[in-house]
């Protein structure tokens, strides 16, 4: 994120994509709110009418897998009408002559690509004329546009609409990735990258690699690692004992609700020769653990979180965990010393002084800093009471690249890797909502949340396609897809368009990921969550159904050994 979440209050205008802070991120949502009431102008581009979308001045119900065709309408549409910033392109970028010829073809005129994306081109003109009217445009995207075969291309796509207009490297301004979970941007910067060491940098780099040799006494490949998302073919495809994955260490994450195509996953699991589960919680995946190591939550230990927009957030120790269970740094210190590799720590700040000392990125935000300025937002260099952060990114324009500018990249659009067939008549898209985190291992646990939503979940659908298949609002439904089935509960909305579908991610009933792709971006390794065909079933037992879906459910709850009471 080149920007700071509370400038979005002092937005001009913001072009929201692929994002719903309400329901994903309601305290940024705030910051929204806050700026429409102090006049900002809102563009939003969602297939659903969200939150967000009801209080937009433009919002665009944009269909499935087409937001590479809009955003490169949107470029035609600046470039034909002549909406760029000339001085600041000349100035600060390259490349933009190659990349204006692109996207002023014909067949990208709103016009052209309006049967495809199912926008009004009137629409479309308006918000492209509209980004380009302030100097204080910010840009927010979410999952919504990442989770697709061409996330990458997309999210470089919106940075060329800010590199255009000249909405980079100043105040209230720039473009924010906003993160799915509380701390990706904290496992980012320690280095949980197949291809970078702690502080974003290049596992290839000799004298970057050679650095970390000596600090921690070893020697480290010079390859970059498998990415999260090859771990089936790496397990179930791998014709070479040697290159196959034989053990499976995972902390604080649960594939076997989170992941694509469940049915697949349960294979790779159940396939493995040794599967460590560390987590707070009894989850899906542990299920399949040989071993599990129960470790302390937030709250119960110090730490250090990073926020999407780069700032790092003392986490302090408030209760004593309960016998048994100890911090996640502490176990990884034993598991390394048992297999060989002594390490000891006596607490978190050694640990993150280390980082400090070997990532220049990092280097001034000390604990002390961090308290003194609630927080510290990298890049942070100097070790002095001076430094304390860095607010905005690329401050007068100087980009983090090997000439100091933005460089402009086209792309043609590239349909899902799954449409819709006859077979399978519905694109299906996964989602979230604001009752329930992520895959449910902790908000499941929460008795208050479950009353207010609990199982099998619901998937969202247009009532012209209830209607077509002799389904009512909160009916049980099977949903079926190429790769499996589950069970959910229809609801009913005029907030889908029609032939789309949505679906939440965490029940452990109705769970979508049984369904969807694991078709990749092939940049991101991200797996195409957002886009994949399926058919909705209708019911008729509709009793014996929902006594099913009760047994199942406390079945799953049985094994996760959370207390099941009869009401």
């Amino acid at each position: 994120m080149s920007f700071s979440v509370p400038e979005l209050e002092d937005a001009e205008v913001i072009f929201d994509i692929g994002y719903n802070a309400p329901v994903s991120h309601p305290l940024v949502a705030r910051h929204i709110v806050r700026a429409k009431k102090k006049g900002c102008k809102i563009i939003c581009v969602d297939p659903r009418l969200t939150e967000t979308g009801r209080i937009a001045t433009i919002y665009l119900p944009i269909k499935g897998g087409t937001n590479m065709l809009f955003l490169n309408a949107m470029a035609h549409v600046m470039v034909t009408e002549d909406l760029v910033d000339h001085d600041f392109i000349e100035k600060h970028t390259t490349g933009f002559a190659d990349y204006a010829k692109e996207v002023a073809q014909d067949k990208y005129a709103p016009e052209a690509v309006a049967a495809a994306t199912h926008l009004d081109p009137d629409d479309i003109r308006r918000a492209a004329r509209l980004f380009a009217s302030s100097k204080h445009t910010m840009t927010l995207w979410g999952m919504g546009i990442t989770q697709f075969s061409q996330g990458v291309e997309c999210v470089i796509a919106c940075s060329n609409l800010s590199l255009m207009t000249g909405n980079y490297g100043h105040y209230a301004t720039g473009v924010g990735p906003v993160r799915g979970q509380n701390n990706v941007q904290g496992t980012c910067d320690m280095g949980v990258l197949p291809n970078q060491y702690p502080g974003y940098q290049d596992v290839m780099d000799d004298e970057i690699r050679h650095k970390f040799e000596k600090a921690w006494g070893v020697s480290l490949p010079s390859h970059v690692g498998l990415p999260l998302t090859y771990v089936p073919d790496k397990v179930l495809r791998e014709p070479d004992p040697k290159k196959r994955i034989h053990a499976y260490y995972i902390i604080g994450e649960d594939p076997a609700q989170s992941d694509p195509d469940l049915p697949e996953i349960r294979r790779t699991l159940s396939a493995i020769d040794l599967v460590i589960v560390q987590d707070i919680f009894f989850n899906k995946t542990c299920e399949y653990a040989d071993v599990i190591f129960p470790a302390t939550a937030w709250g119960e230990h110090n730490a250090v979180y990073t926020s999407c927009d780069r700032r790092f957030q003392r986490v302090r120790k408030l209760i004593e965990p309960q016998p048994g269970c100890k911090t996640d740094w502490e176990i990884l210190c034993l598991m390394a010393t048992a297999m060989g590799y002594p390490m000891h720590y006596d607490n978190t700040e050694q640990i993150w002084d280390e980082m400090r000392s070997l990532c220049p990125k990092f280097a001034g935000a000390s604990y002390e800093k961090m308290v003194e300025n609630h927080g510290v937002q990298w890049p942070c260099t100097e070790d002095s009471p001076d430094d304390t952060g860095t607010q905005y990114l690329h401050k007068g324009a100087h980009f983090a690249t090997a000439d100091g500018k933005g460089h402009f990249y086209y792309y043609p659009w590239t349909p899902a890797k799954e449409l819709e067939s006859p077979e399978y008549p519905l694109s299906l898209s996964t989602v979230r909502e604001v009752g329930h985190y992520s895959v449910r291992t902790m908000t499941g646990n929460c008795r208050l949340l479950a009353d207010l939503a609990d199982e099998p979940g619901y998937i969202q659908m247009n009532p012209e396609d209830c209607q077509e298949l002799g389904i009512a609002n909160g009916d049980l439904v099977r949903v079926v897809s190429k790769r499996g089935h589950t069970i959910t509960r229809c609801q009913e909305t005029d907030r889908v368009s029609k032939g789309a579908t949505y679906m939440t991610y965490q029940w452990w009933v109705g769970a979508c990921n049984e369904l969807t792709s694991a078709a990749l971006d092939p940049k991101s390794h991200t797996p195409e969550f957002k886009y994949c065909a399926c058919r909705v079933e209708k019911i008729d037992d509709q009793k014996q159904a929902e006594r099913d879906v009760k047994a199942q459910y406390t079945a799953i709850r049985s094994r996760m050994g959370i207390e099941v009471k009869e009401v």
